[in-house]
């Protein structure tokens, strides 16, 4: 099988390594990749945003199975490209994925799912936005209602804060993205994530994770794309995985089956823990990034199989395989992320954490020149282990972080800290 990842981040860097090990894949490309998808396979010098050039090459490249990463190509309307022209693709339809691609969109649907979720209030317009701050209040939320690569989202503690976030984000600072605004209660709780494949009828989740978005220690600076994840989080236990996919997975999966667009794919719902019980956040259609690599570490199963079962809408006869282990990654982010950063710095100590058992560099924002690996990103790599409880995992990764050498590096030293408290 000829395979092609798109996607450039630590995602599709365990995405292309979980591929490499199911013995299925004679040939993988990733495009554009980073250093460390180049160790197992090809990298394609193509954007994730050129559906139009992704599709012809894997048509003239006989691409048997085509793996998107990150959102901007599904919503893009990558998967409708490839099937059209007749090449399996994993994930969902262009319209499904607005369920990312549109906040608004997708509190619309969970609305007529009945899925709890926070109340909000939806805007085209900044001063009737203001307004409805000056009424409700904070802390609330402010949510750019397109894609911003996870930095879209302002939790406002003051109304000032607020209305300071309604001037950027409609001013633009989000582009388009920020045209309409979704304004929501402030929840207060953990956040956890549920992540399930979909075939369109069945839902088959996998353990929880947690992410860590805010840039510094104790949840502290402003919001990233995401600084370490661990496996499973002990605020959602694997005993309690059914009810929760049954709350926040399958009514969507049910309501988006009625509507005439099945969903295909990855389905990840970011629920907030609160005392009257879980509500959704949000929704991403894709594995998640820094959660995709530790979950593929305690995945054993064969990925492309289950892949394949939810294309042909046979995902009932699958049952997932998962290592009993814990898993924990943590990010090395270059300095200043997520303002302006250096590029460039190289990076030593890969290959000496990459001999340790149950140890892994999934790198990001890498590239390969001659024999030496630089950064060429915000987050860099994401150095993950296995243990046999959360801070065996912890213990591990970060003995592996203190090998890594990166001038002009950042990392929190305190992932898996909130799951250890619970334990």
């Amino acid at each position: 099988m000829r395979v092609l990842i798109i996607g450039s981040g630590g995602r599709e860097h365990a995405l292309s390594w979980k591929v490499a090990r199911s013995g299925k894949a004679e040939k993988i490309y990733c495009a554009p990749g980073n250093g460390g998808t180049a160790q197992e396979g090809e990298n394609i010098p193509l954007k994730d945003s050129d559906v139009a050039g992704l599709v012809s090459f894997a048509k003239g490249n006989v691409i048997d199975f085509v793996i998107p990463g990150p959102e901007l190509p599904l919503t893009l309307g990558v998967v409708d490209a490839m099937t059209q022209a007749g090449i399996r693709c994993f994930g969902p339809s262009q319209w499904c994925a607005q369920l990312e691609g549109s906040k608004a969109f997708a509190k619309d649907i969970m609305q007529k799912a009945g899925v709890p979720t926070a109340a909000c209030g939806v805007f085209t317009e900044l001063e009737a936005a203001k307004s409805f701050v000056e009424e409700k209040g904070a802390p609330i939320v402010i949510k750019a209602d397109g894609l911003a690569a996870g930095k879209g989202v302002v939790v406002a503690q003051t109304k000032e804060e607020a209305l300071e976030a309604l001037d950027q984000i409609m001013g633009g600072v989000f582009g388009a993205a920020g045209s309409r605004v979704v304004i929501e209660e402030f929840l207060v709780g953990e956040e956890v994530s549920l992540l399930a494949f979909c075939d369109g009828k069945t839902a088959l989740p996998l353990p929880s994770a947690q992410d860590h978005k805010a840039v510094f220690d104790g949840d502290t600076g402003p919001n990233t794309g995401g600084m370490g994840a661990y496996s499973p989080a002990p605020i959602v236990p694997d005993a309690e995985l059914e009810k929760m996919a049954d709350i926040a997975i399958r009514p969507i999966l049910a309501e988006m089956a009625r509507q005439g667009h099945p969903f295909t794919g990855i389905l990840y719902a970011g629920l907030m823990m609160t005392k009257d019980g879980p509500k959704v956040l949000e929704y991403n259609v894709r594995f998640g990034d820094p959660e995709c690599e530790p979950l593929l570490m305690r995945l054993e199963s064969d990925l492309l199989e289950i892949m394949d079962a939810c294309i042909d809408v046979r995902l009932d006869e699958v049952k997932l395989s998962i290592r009993p282990e814990s898993a924990l990654g943590v990010v090395i982010a270059a300095e200043g992320y997520p303002g302006s950063y250096p590029k460039g710095m190289e990076i030593k100590g890969i290959d000496a954490v990459d001999a340790l058992p149950d140890t892994k560099v999934f790198q990001a924002g890498t590239k390969r020149e001659g024999s030496r690996t630089l950064s060429s990103g915000g987050r860099v790599l994401c150095v993950t282990a296995l243990g046999k409880g959360l801070a065996e995992a912890q213990k591990r990764a970060y003995e592996a972080v203190a090998k890594i050498d990166m001038e002009k590096s950042q990392h929190r030293s305190d992932i898996g800290a909130k799951g250890l408290r619970r334990l």
